[in-house]
């Protein structure tokens, strides 16, 4: 039995046991104390208290700033300076300022692509010297293409051609001495037709000056003062008061096609010799518009203020004290209810022939 076994296994060499590792002595507890001392230090110099790592009450990693963080905290900082609307009257509020936004919304103004492109760099780079450049190409580009614009942009309207007061306004009778020029204004109107009847019955000529779009309305009554031997005078198209207050252009109109309706509803050869100012609103430039057109400007030297019915009396008594020889008598056959301007007219044209007074036209 024991030849068989043998044969079956075969004797193998023993292999020598490994040595046995040397069992590494435990550290001593100062090694530990050394080892949780530089940790604690550690944690010291990042910014961190032992205290607060005990108790968990640690600060968040992103209050302390790494030398990494430092670049996004100035990318904001650059961005917000760039985007701050300006303040109300700097040069960037008023669009002539060195704001980079500024200069990029003029892509015509000379150095402003370069404005853009300094722009860019500046925020790619990080150096202070870039933004510089933009911010004084601005300053030295804007303001000189400013003043070129204002003036095309702000152009104020041109002033009246004849600045200045009237110097020729007509306030007497052509042949002077005992003689009276009775004026009406505002016509021609519902008392025209009155008026025209009185002035018949004793033989006196006047002279009707006649809002434009009111000859317009009524051709057949400025037909009858023209065939009854009356004067036409204009009196603008509208009655627009302050008359001296309007621009050159306005008064041109005003007084050229109150001029043209009043000849249009006259009728072949009506002619307009005088121009009188609604409320007396002479001046230079209305003075000289209506010498263009071959009229005189007339005023008055009487004024009973008919046009705002102070009662017949009145009106009578203002005549009376008020006329001179020679004088301009103004009232008025339109604009209103102007029956007391007719019964004040029965009572001073006989007034008138009885203290001696004969009837004129006004001086050319």
């Amino acid at each position: 039995m024991h030849r068989n076994t043998a044969r079956r296994h075969p004797a193998h060499p023993i292999r020598p046991a490994r040595p046995a590792r040397p069992v590494r002595p435990a550290r001593p507890a100062a090694g530990r104390s050394r080892l949780v001392a530089g940790c604690i230090a550690v944690a010291a110099v990042l910014g961190l208290s032992a205290c607060g790592t005990a108790s968990g009450a640690l600060q968040p990693t992103t209050a302390a700033p790494t030398p990494g963080s430092a670049s996004p905290q100035q990318q904001p900082t650059g961005t917000a300076a760039t985007t701050i609307a300006p303040a109300t009257g700097s040069d960037g509020a008023t669009g002539s300022g060195p704001a980079a936004p500024s200069a990029a919304a003029k892509p015509g103004t000379p150095g402003a692509s370069g404005a853009s492109g300094a722009s860019g760099a500046s925020g790619a780079s990080g150096t202070p010297s870039a933004p510089a450049q933009p911010a004084a190409t601005a300053r030295t580009t804007t303001p000189a293409a400013t003043p070129a614009t204002t003036p095309a942009t702000g152009t104020p309207a041109p002033p009246p051609a004849h600045p200045g007061t009237a110097t020729k306004v007509i306030g007497s009778t052509a042949s002077g001495g005992r003689t009276v020029a009775l004026t009406f204004d505002d016509g021609p109107g519902p008392a025209t037709g009155q008026i025209l009847d009185l002035l018949a019955q004793y033989h006196v000529k006047a002279t009707f000056c006649e809002i434009g779009q009111n000859a317009a309305a009524n051709p057949a009554l400025v037909k009858r003062v023209v065939a009854e031997g009356h004067r036409l005078c204009d009196h603008s198209v509208h009655h627009p008061q302050p008359f001296e207050k309007l621009s050159h252009d306005k008064a041109v109109y005003e007084i050229g096609a109150a001029h043209d309706m009043i000849v249009k509803a006259g009728g072949p050869g009506t002619e307009v010799s005088w121009f009188r100012a609604p409320g007396g609103g002479f001046d230079a430039d209305n003075e000289h518009i209506a010498a263009g057109l071959g009229m005189s400007s007339i005023g008055w030297s009487v004024d009973p203020r008919d046009w705002a019915r102070p009662g017949v009396p009145a009106i009578v008594s203002a005549v009376q004290h008020q006329l001179k020889p020679g004088g301009v008598i103004l009232m008025h056959d339109g604009g209103g209810d102007r029956s007391q301007t007719v019964a004040a007219l029965k009572q001073l044209l006989p007034w008138l022939v009885a203290q001696g007074y004969t009837f004129d036209l006004p001086a050319a």
